[in-house]
């Protein structure tokens, strides 16, 4: 099983990101990704937010081996034109590294705040989620050409330089069962979503129905999931070091953006965040990732190897 660290990015300066970053590789982390949004999606939204893409290049000029992207890039904020060439230069600066995260935003104070428009409603958004992902990967492939669609108009367009990367990855996020994960199906390698292990089989069987019906392998798709935990010599130290973050960043009471509520997926000894962890793998997940904040948590990334060891 291969793990990830995640980092939020708001409320956080460049010099302690960065340090966290290098961290995360040095203790053996397999992928670093960003979240990506322009207003502080948690708490106060007032609050200091780093922008994704920028600050994901940067963490490429300081790694030499870790994957690197976004969980995931609001499709809302950019033409998907935009979007191929910042991740194709990503892909350049890391060394082909790069995996494209994406999804179809839900952060709607953002938008209003930059004037970008939102949509009429999630429908909508998926809709365009779907249609730009198609025109991702067409001009990661290599393909020169023209569109006219419902959302996107392209004319004789190309990404030039290619990618390093003979196919670069997209990763779509999100669990809607009709659009999103149709959509996975159709264009992405990896999806992510997060949740206990049952809702994660639950939503991996309907990908699985979506892979039938679009004529691809559901195995050929690599699935992660998110989490919050914290590795402690036990599990009322694990909770009080969450609880730090919890104040510092308004989480007390907010929901995640399908509504579900946000808190601790598991607090403890390695040994009790193994046999928690054991049950994704068990059901074929193939990446594990974990949620970072300011003050980023290096206790917990340098205990990687002991959770590693008790997973066997």
């Amino acid at each position: 099983m291969k793990f990830g660290a995640a980092f939020w990015i708001q409320r956080t300066d460049w010099p302690q990101l960065r340090d966290a970053c290098v961290a995360a590789e040095r203790a053996g982390f397999d992928s670093i990704w960003l979240d990506d949004h322009l207003l502080a999606d948690e708490g106060d939204w007032h609050d200091p937010k780093l922008e994704g893409w920028a600050t994901l290049t940067a963490v490429a000029a300081v790694t030499s081996r870790a994957r690197l992207g976004l969980l995931v890039s609001a499709n809302t904020l950019r033409n998907p034109g935009l979007t191929a060439k910042l991740a194709t230069t990503l892909d350049h600066v890391s060394g082909g590294r790069a995996i494209l995260g994406i999804g179809g935003g839900w952060f709607e104070r953002e938008h209003d705040a930059y004037g970008i428009e939102f949509g009429a409603g999630v429908g909508e958004r998926l809709d365009r989620l779907d249609e730009s992902v198609m025109l991702i990967r067409r001009l990661l492939d290599g393909e020169r050409f023209s569109h006219e669609g419902q959302f996107y108009t392209f004319h004789d367009a190309l990404c030039e330089p290619r990618p390093i990367q003979q196919k670069l990855p997209i990763l779509v996020g999100g669990s809607g069962p009709k659009k999103t994960l149709r959509t996975t199906a159709r264009y992405a390698d990896m999806w992510n979503g997060f949740g206990s292990v049952e809702r994660v089989a639950a939503t991996s069987e309907v990908l699985r129905q979506r892979c039938a019906e679009e004529g691809r392998r559901f195995e050929d798709i690599e699935r992660t999931v998110v989490m919050d935990l914290v590795v402690r010599d036990d599990a009322a130290t694990a909770r009080a070091a969450y609880d730090e973050i919890v104040r510092k960043h308004g989480l007390k009471g907010e929901s995640g953006s399908d509504g579900s509520e946000r808190g601790l997926s598991v607090g403890g000894p390695a040994e009790d965040v193994a046999a928690f962890l054991r049950p994704y793998a068990d059901i074929g997940i193939a990446e594990l990732i974990w949620i970072f904040r300011d003050p980023f948590d290096f206790e917990t990334m340098d205990r990687l190897a002991a959770v590693r060891s008790a997973l066997g």
